[in-house]
Order: C-alpha cells, then sequence, then structure tokens
C-alpha cells in the first residue's frame, strides 16, 4: 500500500503470491477502488490473531481485533484467504469491511466468534462464491449485503448472524443459494439472532444441514425484537429446513414477496451493474 497514492482516479490492482502474510491490514478511507487478487485462494493467507481484551499498548475491543480493515470505498478481493487465529478467546474478527460497495470474491474468510463484521451503516456489500467459518455470530454488522453461492459453517452450537440493520433499510443479510454445513459435533445452530432490535436476515434456496435448530431464530432474550425484526427463509432445502417447527414471529417468504429481493433492488442500480459487467467480463 506504501507505493500506491491517495484517492486515485483509477482502480489500483494489487497482486499478492502465495505465501502467509501475518500482519494487520488497512486499506484506509483515502484508498478507494482498491482490488488484492491472490495467486490462490488456499495458498494466499493474510492472518493474525488479535482479540477483544488482549493485552496490548492500546485498547483491543471488537471492532480494532481485525486481521484485515477495509475503509475505502469500491474495495475489490479474489483468491484470499484472510483469517483470524487468536482461537475461543471471544471477539475476533478476521474482516471488518467499514466501507461501501465492497466486492469479495471466492475468498475463505476463517475465525471463531465474529469472524466478519459489516461495520458500515447504509452502506452495501457484495459475496460471492465464499467460505466463511466461526462459532458465534460470526456474521454480523450494520451493513446491507448479498452472499451468493457461499458456505456458510458453524464451528460450534451458536448463532451464524447477530445482524444490527438500520432501521431505515429496507433490507439486511440476505444469502441466496447458500450452503449451511458444520462440524460433525455441532447440532444445534440458530440461523440468527438481532445485535439490534431492527435486525433483517433472509435465506433463500439455501441448503441447511441437520445442524440448524428447528425453530431457526433467537430474539437474544429480547421480546421487543421479536416485533421488530424481520428474520424469513423462501424455498430453502435441507434437514434444517423446517418452516413448519420456525419461531411464529419469523416469516416464510411468498413469492410476491420473494420477487423484491433482486440484487437490483438489495444493493442499488448503480452497484448491481457494476457487478454484473464486472462478471460477465470474467466469464
Amino acid at each position: 500500500m506504501n507505493a500506491v497514492k491517495g484517492l486515485p482516479s483509477e482502480r489500483v490492482t494489487l497482486f499478492i503470491k502465495n505465501g502467509v502474510y501475518y500482519e494487520k491490514l488497512i486499506i484506509p478511507a483515502l484508498f478507494p477502488k482498491i482490488s488484492l487478487i491472490g495467486e490462490s485462494r488456499e495458498k494466499t493467507i493474510i492472518t493474525y490473531d488479535d482479540y477483544s481484551g488482549k493485552p496490548s499498548n492500546i485498547r483491543i475491543g471488537t471492532s480494532n481485533s481485525y486481521t484485515v480493515l477495509i475503509e475505502g470505498n469500491d474495495f475489490y478481493a479474489e483468491n484470499l484467504t484472510i483469517q483470524n487465529t487468536a482461537g475461543t478467546v471471544g471477539q475476533a474478527v478476521a474482516l471488518n469491511i467499514n466501507a461501501n460497495r465492497a466486492i469479495i470474491n471466492n475468498c475463505s474468510l476463517l475465525g471463531n466468534q465474529d469472524t466478519l463484521f459489516t461495520s458500515a451503516g447504509r452502506a452495501v456489500n457484495y459475496f460471492k462464491d465464499c467460505y466463511i467459518e466461526g462459532t458465534t455470530d460470526f456474521i454480523f454488522g450494520d451493513a446491507t449485503t448479498l452472499f451468493e453461492n457461499c458456505t456458510i459453517h458453524s464451528k460450534k452450537n451458536s448463532y451464524i448472524t447477530a445482524a444490527s440493520t438500520p432501521q431505515e433499510s429496507t433490507f439486511g443479510y440476505v444469502f441466496k443459494n447458500c450452503k449451511l454445513t458444520a462440524d460433525e459435533n455441532t447440532t444445534q445452530v440458530y440461523l440468527g439472532r438481532p445485535w439490534k432490535n431492527f435486525a433483517k436476515t433472509v435465506f433463500m434456496n439455501c441448503e441447511m444441514g441437520k445442524h440448524v435448530r428447528p425453530e431457526g431464530w433467537h430474539n437474544w432474550s429480547k421480546p421487543d425484537a421479536e416485533k421488530t425484526t424481520f428474520y424469513g427463509e423462501y424455498k430453502c432445502t435441507g434437514a434444517g429446513f423446517q418452516p413448519k417447527k420456525r419461531v411464529a414471529w419469523s416469516h416464510q417468504l411468498k413469492r410476491a414477496e420473494a420477487k423484491k429481493y433482486t440484487m437490483e433492488n438489495i444493493l442499488g442500480l448503480d452497484f448491481s451493474k457494476t457487478i454484473k459487467e464486472m462478471y460477465s467480463i470474467k466469464k
């Protein structure tokens, strides 16, 4: 990053060779339109081991326990593994996206509690063909985010998502055509719980393993949140999809409701156009 000038007028692409890079990486807000392309997803690894409460000269909390922090808008990553190896010591973020219009393609995000933090309210993000693993609330935060064709892997009996969607946001987390998997001894996993009371999370056409609890969703011991959250599912499959046993305050979307969940509606017209142009070029 030291060789890149701030506020570039055109996209800057940095190619990263295979290797294990032990560092905290920050893409500052002055550096939009940065692309990080790894040589290979399995062997290009950015790793660190901070966690909330770790003894340090500076106070480490959840938000700065990251391995990688993205603050520059229009960021793109491909063929990378980003991991936090702190272990089961509490909140330990692998990737914190505090930016707008980030695209994460064919990447692995590895950690335990709080692996992925989408921390920018009113921002939109897009994840495609990614593998995301963790234990508790390992996908959490404010931003509207679309996940397509991703594998979401639970390592512990806990919660997958903890959205804190702003009240004014129409969409929160949307998972399309994703696969929910788990470690062998993980058998009791909730799809989500509300970090804040207007959390929105929807799973569409996803394959859910038997580790997903029949009731599906948890209110985080906040009964009032049952009136304000929006938790939904549509045409999912697998042993973990038990719509008749879901909590009464969740939603099984009707076809007319599901039609609203287009990329354009979720992410906006301009960002959706960028994504579609990008992937038509790659194909």
